[in-house]
């Protein structure tokens, strides 16, 4: 088994380092790539020392049975041939592919099935917000089917990238030196901000943050399901949370739900308020679950469950969906 991460000098390239060395995945060769500026670059890897390779159009993923690529949608439609073209699967953590009929878009926990149907050798990875949001819909659909939903999002510096991540500590430091605040990677300052505006604004008034989450959705739980959101920069390093409020076809009985939560794949309940218990970004980076909590029903309407959840971007939101996909194919003889 040859694997390949593709754009591994990114925060979500190095998180899949982690996260393969983590959970022992059954590789016998890891290569790794990147853009001219990071190639040469060396990382360690399960105590050995590997040199990035600069991606070019040529043969080098030949033997390569799973690549895992983190480089932007551009690099990812540019290079989609050279990587499958020898029958490596490409599991594309961009949004180049997320909403083409012919490529699967997968959250493990949801619909591992479609993952028995890859005919173009790619598999999307879904946008980190519509990841956190549907592992925590599915069990609940699996009671009574969701009709809508209605989302807002609190999204940490990290879904804007490592250089993001950097300008929030830069910006914290200005603040407390009392020097002029440099803004660079967000619309607006975001240190001791709110920005209600990630990704660029759609004719309808949604950004497109909001619509993938809507489109997103529906594909991966091949259901008619209504999603409106809102989503919001955060500052806040790393982890996004999420409010859910959704309405189901029958009224469901808040214990049910609760059950049916709590021996969920991928979530763990943490829904103890009258002792201060519940999700937060602080104390749940790097843990593979998603944390819901605030579980109750909608006082404006009897079939309504509103709930709040809180999932490591990096992690959950991209590389671990991934390498899941990746165990999935190697688990099930898909590649």
């Amino acid at each position: 088994m040859r694997v390949a991460v593709v754009g591994v000098s990114g925060a979500v390239g190095q998180e899949f380092l982690r996260v393969l060395q983590e959970r022992a995945f059954p590789l016998d060769e890891l290569v790794l790539f990147g853009s001219s500026r990071s190639a040469g670059k060396q990382y360690t890897f399960n105590g050995k020392t590997l040199t990035v390779k600069e991606l070019k159009d040529n043969d080098d993923f030949k033997d390569i049975d799973i690549a895992l690529t983190s480089a932007g949608g551009g690099t990812s439609k540019q290079f989609a041939s050279t990587i499958t073209r020898y029958g490596a699967v490409m599991i594309d953590n961009s949004s180049a592919f997320r909403m083409e009929e012919d490529v699967p878009l997968v959250v493990p926990e949801v619909n591992p099935g479609d993952l028995h149907h890859i005919p173009r050798n790619i598999v999307a990875n879904p946008n980190c917000t519509t990841i956190q949001m549907v592992v925590c819909l599915k069990p609940i659909h699996d009671l009574s089917p969701i009709r809508r939903v209605h989302a807002a999002t609190y999204q940490a510096a990290s879904g804007a990238g490592a250089a993001a991540m950097a300008e929030l500590e830069e910006q914290m430091r200005q603040i407390v030196a009392g020097d002029p605040v440099t803004v660079e990677k967000f619309q607006h300052q975001l240190a001791l901000n709110l920005i209600p505006h990630v990704d660029v604004f759609t004719e309808n008034g949604y950004t497109r943050e909001e619509m993938k989450m809507y489109h997103e959705s529906r594909k991966i739980m091949h259901t008619d399901i209504e999603v409106s959101s809102t989503c919001v920069r955060v500052p806040v390093l790393r982890n996004h949370s999420e409010a859910i409020w959704l309405e189901t076809e029958e009224e469901l009985d808040l214990e049910r739900v609760r059950d049916r939560l709590t021996g969920a794949p991928g979530i763990t309940l943490q829904d103890d308020p009258e002792n201060l218990v519940y999700p937060m970004p602080l104390g749940s980076e790097s843990r593979d679950d998603i944390f819901v909590g605030r579980l109750r029903k909608d006082l404006s309407n009897p079939k309504g469950i509103a709930f709040w959840c809180v999932g490591d971007q990096i992690k959950k939101g991209a590389a671990l969906n991934a390498v899941q996909i990746a165990e999935y194919l190697v688990e099930n003889g898909l590649v």
